[in-house]
């Protein structure tokens, strides 16, 4: 009795903390931690709201000079670090190409830019962190373990003792196998349940994400898909795939539905197999269009999704292969991905020609696009930034250098 009563005065965390083992997949660095980590971690100077606006972080207040050049942050002075020491301006790390960062006060950060940047609010949402990796969220990091240059486990830890423990494996499978072995209990931002959603043991929830979805991006600068020439074989390429059979909700632009800029007027290919085959028909003559093969490639975890492609393809008279690539390949005609819509209606990185080798990954080069880009992010006026990402999203859709599909569910599954 006394030996129960000396352990429950001393050592009532040993009993009472709980562990979590987490598991997911991808690869990460400590600059770029998965935006689950992130959250719990810390904050950025703004947070994004569902629609892509902005509101007060870390700075409650902010304002712009110099056309948008000069971006001036007045700090929250009642946020602290997890060291319980106050957040002043020469303790926030962001670190930005082509940007001065000042400190004129313990409470003002001030970024100058070489160019205007309407959507910069926007970037410093990301959590930023003391040195050593203090956040100001509810949990704190207690241990990160890198396999060569990417991180394999995070420890979270909170006040109480609890911990959260992320386990990070390089794909899906490797993630579901760890999971089968008991390494971790539950999985987060699963792209595919199979074969665990059939496990009568298992809870598996879903989710739909908007803030991503599923395309086929193609290389256009490839002599059968790219180009002008080759526009009314896109378009019926699109045509061609019942994309309410892929997945829902659909997605028909590059642009999440809930954002403030986002337009549901554009062409949005519905399913018309019989339009598809008019416009390969007007197009190529018979010798022609019975020698057009396509290479459809495409990532582990989307190879169903591709095999259903080929078939819509094939169906409208387009022979396809299927290729499974661990990554992007550096040749190919077409390719399934998942794609990540930025928070901010800026999509600068993803279709500017001058981006082209870079983030570009579909080598799309049109100069109405470019000028839309350019004008979208230089413009602070928030109205005006929506008429042109309006335009924007109207010519794109109508030149289809890619095929927007569904907005994919992301999957957790965890032990009942």
């Amino acid at each position: 009795m006394l030996i129960f009563i000396f352990f429950s005065i001393f050592y009532p965390r040993w009993f009472n903390n709980k562990v979590e083992y987490i598991g997911l997949s991808g690869r990460y660095q400590t600059d770029n931690l998965h935006k689950d980590i992130q959250k719990l971690i810390g904050e950025g100077l703004t947070t994004m709201n569902e629609d892509g606006t902005v509101s007060p972080g870390l700075a409650d207040s902010w304002e712009e000079q110099d056309d948008g050049k000069t971006w001036v942050f007045h700090l929250n002075t009642s946020k602290k670090w997890q060291d319980q020491t106050v957040v002043t301006s020469d303790t926030i790390q962001y670190s930005f190409d082509d940007v001065e960062i000042e400190r004129p006060d313990g409470e003002t950060i001030v970024f100058r830019l070489e160019n205007e940047y309407a959507p910069f609010p926007a970037i410093v949402s990301k959590p930023t962190y003391k040195k050593g990796l203090l956040g100001t969220g509810e949990w704190r990091v207690r241990k990160i373990k890198q396999t060569g240059s990417y991180i394999s486990q995070v420890v979270l830890q909170d006040a109480e003792g609890n911990e959260k423990i992320f386990r990070i494996y390089p794909s899906e499978d490797q993630a579901k196998i760890a999971f089968k072995l008991g390494e971790i209990d539950t999985l987060i931002d699963m792209l595919e349940p199979s074969p665990l959603s059939n496990w009568q043991t298992l809870k598996v929830d879903a989710e739909v994400n908007n803030g991503r979805y599923s395309g086929i991006f193609f290389n256009n600068e490839d002599t059968t898909v790219g180009g002008t020439d080759a526009k009314a074989l896109r378009q019926a390429l699109a045509y061609a795939i019942d994309k309410e059979q892929l997945g829902t909700p659909r997605a028909i632009s590059p642009i999440s539905p809930d954002s403030w800029a986002y337009n549901s007027i554009v062409k949005d290919y519905a399913y018309d197999p019989e339009r598809a085959k008019e416009l390969i028909d007007d197009t190529y003559p018979d010798d022609v269009k019975e020698k057009i093969e396509l290479k459809l490639a495409t990532i582990p975890a989307l190879l169903g999704i591709a095999e259903k492609i080929a078939e819509y393809w094939e169906a409208v008279g387009i022979k396809t292969i299927v290729q499974v690539t661990p990554t992007l390949p550096n040749e190919y005609q077409a390719f399934l991905a998942i794609y990540d819509i930025p928070e901010d209606p800026d999509q600068y990185s993803t279709w500017h020609s001058s981006q082209i080798g870079i983030t570009n990954i579909s080598r799309y080069s049109n100069p109405r696009i470019d000028t839309l880009l350019e004008d979208g992010r230089q413009e602070l006026n928030r109205e005006e930034r929506k008429r042109i990402y309006l335009d924007f999203q109207r010519f794109l859709l109508e030149d289809a250098p890619a095929i927007f599909l569904y907005h994919p569910q992301s999957y957790t599954i965890s032990r009942k």
